[in-house]
């Protein structure tokens, strides 16, 4: 909300005006300057209420940074970061501030340590101000423990998990070991003790915002190098992992039973895939692309046999992108299309995944719901 806000999101703003989105933004609130997080909050707070706007661009909360001093970054090449001593008093003001005018917020959060000193805060404002209800979550929580899993169940609050381990596991198995590699995060634990859990990217600051990698490294436990990380019982079946990324993350956005599934009463989106995500074979999870998208019953994005359904597409700025050249997402080259004619008749093109995620399939960053 600083004065660069008009700057930065007028191309949004526009696009939102004209009802030109093509894909639904639950935007977060993020601090800018270091020892002003209190003021900047409780000059938005006075401002704007969470849920304003519409379906296509409305406010979600703060986040994912609350104050400068409880963020811990997360470069498995350089040792684990210790936060100030200052980062309790930082924190409990904006957490309280946050309760009292009943704004969700998300919390950076990498290490174990890290979110250890965090939900001491969250409890000792849930005490003088319940924060039941809020969709308070943390993001990342690559080593959080279960008694942390569960301090965060307690409290009412989840964890959205990314997948820069496909990144960067290799880096952190040589600093921290194959046995800390095989919980990072604990997606399944976190599951089974019934804690809600999303599916993002961390786009574009770690990886693109292309959802099927994401979908891969669920289901595989494997880098995009790959190197295999973890055991079956920390990996998802196709169905869990995509539920992460539809149905999980609506959670996220205070939109659960609003969109995430192919439902009557639902918001009507959905993604039309180039294959069938259930029977490909693992390693093809992560070549997926949408032939079809439909954002509120509107296609937004087309190709290949429905390509006559595709709204005119705008030039590519700067006309120099790579994307102008090779036409969108990197992908390998193309199959003969004898064999892309007999994937097409089997599987039909017809496997349809509810908000996986709109936009040419491209769905919640971290985090734009």
């Amino acid at each position: 909300m600083r004065r660069g806000r008009s700057y930065h999101y007028q191309i949004i703003d526009e696009l939102h005006k004209n009802g030109e989105l093509t894909l639904r933004i639950a935007y977060n609130l993020f601090t800018q300057k270091p020892k002003d997080e209190l003021a900047d909050l409780s000059r938005w707070t006075g401002r704007v209420k969470p849920g304003q706007g519409d379906d296509y661009y409305r406010h979600n909360g703060a986040g994912e940074n609350l104050v400068f001093s409880a963020a811990d970054f997360e470069d498995f090449l350089e040792p684990r970061p210790e936060l100030p001593v200052s980062m309790e008093q930082d924190l409990k003001p904006v957490v309280t501030l946050l309760a009292l005018n009943r704004w969700p917020f998300r919390l950076h959060a990498t290490y174990d340590e890290s979110i250890t000193r965090a939900l001491n805060i969250y409890e000792e404002v849930n005490r003088e101000v319940p924060l039941k209800g809020l969709h308070w979550f943390i993001d990342h929580a690559e080593t959080i423990s279960k008694r942390n899993m569960e301090r965060v169940k307690a409290l009412g609050g989840g964890i959205a998990v990314q997948h820069r381990m496909a990144f960067q596991g290799e880096y952190f198995r040589d600093r921290y070991g194959e046995a800390a590699l095989k919980r990072t995060p604990p997606i399944a634990e976190m599951l089974g003790m019934g804690l809600p859990v999303g599916g993002g990217t961390d786009a574009t600051r770690v990886a693109s915002y292309n959802p099927f990698i994401s979908l891969y490294w669920l289901v595989t436990g494997k880098t995009v190098g790959g190197l295999s990380m973890y055991p079956e019982r920390n990996r998802l079946d196709r169905m869990d992992a995509l539920r992460l990324w539809t149905v999980g993350s609506s959670w996220f956005s205070s939109e659960d039973g609003k969109k995430g599934a192919i439902v009557p009463g639902q918001l009507a989106d959905l993604a039309v895939l180039s294959s069938d995500y259930f029977s490909i074979p693992e390693k093809e999870i992560k070549g997926l692309e949408s032939v079809l998208t439909v954002v509120g019953g509107k296609a937004v994005y087309a190709a290949e046999e429905f390509a006559e359904l595709s709204p005119p597409v705008p030039p590519v700025l700067p006309d120099w992108s790579p994307v102008a050249a090779y036409g969108g997402y990197a992908k390998p080259a193309l199959a003969p299309a004898s064999a892309r004619s007999s994937v097409a008749l089997a599987h039909n093109h017809k496997h349809v995944s509810a908000d996986c995620g709109v936009a040419g399939g491209f769905g919640c960053l971290c985090w734009a719901f």
